[in-house]
């Protein structure tokens, strides 16, 4: 099948590549001059195991343009993957849907045959069709479900194993409401062996959210009971390995430490009390899911003062920037929180991160261009005497912590073995 794909971002990139996998084409469509120039050259603009080489593998399989034109008039399926940031309110923005929408509806008045759009953004239940479908029927003068397909097919990837999860998913979901439509997405999907639900659109984009936001009450849940268990002297690791045996709750989603970031369950939850309070409903559970995971990473720094009274001038290693390990993405880092705190007790910081300084860097200028930057994980051990761990790298587990002073918000064992004083955030 010919596919094309509206924005080249996480999302957009492991899913074209994912479907060229599979033995589809695929025409990337991005605004970025340098990401459609890497793409072309196989070259992936974001770090995704495994991305690089499947891109090599497959090129001529697929290419990237600016031109929505030529995107839509090669492809029979358009799948929308384009940002949907929080405002400041915690609303979403819907500029990138909209602008998308725009140039597809104008791309669609000049093609003949059918043409399916699947919004795999993930947008709050109604955008779809109150948002996206005006606004493609606008612009193509053509009758959606009628004259052109449309649907909703949420992403339910994690970063650092992205491409794994595209090709063997727990689920996948699609929202649909004309036949037509359904056969095709049924088509494309069909080498995936995987549970595929059938929903209204609707409902499509609400299982999203309530995915999400589940599963970052339940991070946020552990670290509660972790900090309870700190203060009484119990690992609250051991206590969810016993907690997670029970088959109703399962284990997974229970690690304890200094909280969840990335690009989606702090824009997703937030986006979901906006619209609940909108619609007169007070979501005590996720506010408060929140509320924990906001405090969450200061209970590093707490530690800290515990055996560091007096940071002022004091050289701090950090150890991971990244969200999460395996991936260059810093979006609602703990790492940032961690770092401003640093600063403004005028402490000095040296850190390292394996994929993500620069992004760092970029992101978060107020406090990335006041910090050094390692060239290794063992560059930070030599030049400081405490350690934060920040993001659990896999080569953090390498290191010998001998003489240092550290304090882990992810549980690196080799640190909990080796460290003269060695504090666990939530064990």
């Amino acid at each position: 099948m010919r596919i094309s794909i509206i924005g080249s971002g996480y999302v957009g990139l492991v899913t074209g590549i994912g479907f060229v996998k599979l033995g589809n084409e695929v025409i990337f469509v991005d605004v970025d001059d340098r990401k459609i120039q890497m793409i072309n050259n196989a070259q992936p603009p974001i770090y995704e195991e495994g991305l690089e080489e499947l891109m090599r593998e497959y090129k001529g399989r697929y290419y990237a343009t600016r031109d929505y034109k030529e995107a839509i008039l090669n492809s029979e399926v358009t799948f929308i993957a384009v940002g949907t940031p929080s405002r400041e309110d915690g609303s979403m923005d819907l500029t990138y849907v909209k602008k998308a929408s725009e140039e597809i509806g104008g791309a669609l008045k000049e093609k003949g045959t059918y043409h399916i759009v699947v919004v795999k953004s993930t947008v709050l239940p109604g955008t779809t069709e109150e948002v996206v479908k005006p606004i493609l029927e606008e612009y193509s003068g053509k009758k959606a479900f009628e004259d052109f397909g449309l649907a909703m097919n949420p992403e339910f990837l994690r970063e650092g194993v992205a491409l794994k999860d595209f090709l063997n998913p727990d689920r996948i979901v699609i929202g649909v409401q004309d036949g037509r439509t359904k056969k095709v997405l049924e088509e494309l999907y069909a080498p995936i062996n995987a549970p595929k639900l059938f929903t209204d659109i609707k409902t499509a984009e609400m299982i999203k959210y309530a995915s999400n936001a589940f599963l970052a009450t339940k991070i946020s849940f552990a670290n509660e009971i972790g900090n309870i268990c700190k203060k009484l002297g119990i690992d609250s690791w051991r206590v969810f390995e016993g907690v997670g045996l029970d088959h109703r709750i399962s284990p997974h989603f229970f690690k304890t430490g200094i909280g969840w970031g990335g690009s989606c369950f702090p824009k997703d939850t937030k986006a979901l009390i906006r619209k609940a309070e909108e619609l007169g409903e007070d979501p005590i559970i996720i506010k408060a899911a929140v509320e924990v995971n906001e405090r969450q990473p200061l209970k590093l720094i707490e530690l800290l003062k515990k055996h560091v009274p007096e940071l002022k001038g004091k050289i701090i290693g950090v150890l991971g920037l990244a969200f999460k390990p395996d991936t260059d993405d810093v979006r609602e880092t703990r790492a940032y929180v961690v770092v401003k705190n640093l600063l403004e007790e005028e402490a000095r910081v040296v850190a390292y991160d394996p994929q993500a300084m620069e992004n760092f860097k970029r992101f978060y200028p107020d406090v990335g261009e006041r910090i050094e930057y390692a060239n290794s994980a063992e560059d930070v051990l030599k030049r400081a005497d405490v350690i934060l761990i920040v993001t659990e790298w896999r080569e953090f587990e390498k290191l010998d912590y001998s003489g240092k002073i550290v304090i882990d918000g992810r549980r690196i064992k080799a640190a909990e073995k080796t460290a003269r004083v060695y504090e666990g955030v939530c064990w």
